[in-house]
C-alpha cells in the first residue's frame, strides 16, 4: 500500500494501520491473501468514492481487472490456497515460518504492486 500510494503522490500515516488486519489471509483466517486486500484499498484510494452516492464503476472495474489477472497469474486470491498453510493455526504458522513460503508471498506483494500501478496508470 505504501508503494502504491507513493506512485500517486499520497503520504499518510494511517496507511500501514489501516492494513494491518488484512494481512496475513485477513489475520491470519485463511482468507484473502494481503497483497490482493492491499491492491484493492489502493485501487479503492486511487479511483474510490468520496460521497456515498458517487459512481463506483470505475473502481469496481479497476479491482476486477486486478482480481483476474492475480488469480490467473497466481491460481488463487486466498491465502491458504496461495501458501497451502492455515496461518491461524500454531501448526500452519509453524510450518510456514519453517518454510519458503515469505519468498513466495514476497513475490505476491511485488507483483500485485506492478498489477496496481499499471492498471492505475492505463486510466
Amino acid at each position: 500500500m505504501l508503494a502504491v500510494a507513493g506512485h500517486l503522490e499520497i503520504q499518510s500515516d494511517l496507511f500501514p494501520r489501516i492494513a494491518t488486519g488484512f494481512c496475513s489471509g485477513i489475520s491470519r483466517t485463511g482468507g484473502m491473501c494481503g497483497a490482493v486486500s492491499g491492491a484493492i484499498m489502493c485501487i479503492s484510494l486511487a479511483l474510490g468514492r468520496t460521497t456515498p452516492t458517487d459512481k463506483t464503476d470505475l473502481c469496481y472495474q479497476a479491482v476486477q481487472i486486478f482480481m483476474g489477472r492475480f488469480a490467473s497469474q497466481f491460481g488463487s486470491v486466498n491465502c491458504l490456497e496461495l501458501t497451502g498453510f492455515h496461518l491461524g493455526t500454531p501448526e500452519g504458522h509453524a510450518a510456514f515460518m519453517a518454510s519458503d513460503q515469505i519468498k513466495q508471498c514476497t513475490e505476491y506483494v511485488t507483483e500485485s504492486t506492478r498489477m496496481v500501478v499499471e492498471i492505475l496508470d492505463k486510466g
